[in-house]
């Protein structure tokens, strides 16, 4: 069950009125008629395009009716993040927060993390989140390809604090409730390289290639690996293969930001002519 529920988060695009879905306005109406009505606005604003002057003007009226609705703050603050405005998105995203803590600030950790590479802010907002979840899961990134334990971990890195991200990542791994998801092994593969703990590196990037045998990036850091260990013929070969995913579209990347530890095609050209590869 766990993993299907996984599989469908994955499944699910990654705007904001899609993933939380339309609200059930019956419970708002012991706000009040003006905030049940509020509610109804904001169903007609998702049916429009996120975004639109349409749909930005049914929010609008929403929080009109209910300054109180934090579902509207919250969706008419997306378009503005992905225009990267991020002061208009983080003013009307603190005000969601305000108003539903909880349910809120796992969307607005992650949104610092990702997109505004605020690395303190992120830390903070998942740290008050565990505050309040109090041992119970506090869930996935927005794009639901990591735990948000694994965006701490990543923060840690962001600050130059890379033994706090390797503890964070390995106490994460080691849960007997882990289920990895596509990227996991991914990054703490990388900490371990840019510790230079080859050996550690290498066995967690083999594990990465058992849960997404088709990503690039992957081979490449194995090939970095092998490199630092004078194995010229094992560092090519996995070198081929990043090549080869590569040219498939088979790598790390994101509609909106570069995400952390993908390689760019300047790497890989790097490491290729360092081979000896064409």
């Amino acid at each position: 069950m766990k993993k299907l529920a996984i599989l469908l988060i994955l499944a699910i695009p990654s705007t904001s009125s899609l993933f939380e879905f339309r609200p059930n306005c019956e419970a708002y109406r012991y706000m009040g008629e003006q905030c049940y009505q509020a509610c109804l606005q904001s169903w007609n604003a998702i049916r429009y395009p996120q975004g639109s002057r349409t749909s930005q003007e049914y929010f609008d009226k929403a929080i009109d009716l209910c300054p109180n609705f934090a579902y509207a703050w919250h969706e008419k603050a997306v378009p503005y993040l992905k225009r990267g405005s991020f002061v208009a998105w983080k003013e009307m995203m603190d005000k969601a927060v305000t108003l539903e803590e909880e349910m809120r600030l796992d969307y607005r950790a992650w949104c610092r993390y990702q997109f505004l590479r605020d690395y303190t802010g992120a830390l903070k907002d998942i740290e008050r989140l565990e505050a309040i979840m109090k041992g119970n899961d506090i869930g996935y990134a927005q794009n639901g390809d990591c735990h948000l334990l694994v965006a701490k971990a990543l923060c840690y890195k962001g600050l130059d604090q890379p033994q706090k991200a390797r503890q964070t990542l390995e106490a994460f791994v080691s849960d007997p409730n882990f289920f990895a998801m596509p990227y996991d092994y991914l990054h703490l593969g990388v900490l371990y390289l840019e510790a230079d703990m080859n050996r550690k590196a290498e066995q967690t990037l083999l594990k990465q290639a058992e849960v997404n045998p088709q990503l690039a990036d992957n081979y490449y850091y194995l090939a970095l690996v092998k490199q630092s260990q004078g194995n010229r013929k094992a560092a090519a070969d996995y070198m081929k293969q990043s090549q080869d995913l590569y040219n498939q579209g088979l790598y790390r990347k994101d509609a909106y930001t570069t995400p952390m530890d993908a390689v760019s095609k300047t790497d890989m050209a790097k490491l290729s002519a360092a081979l000896g590869l064409s």
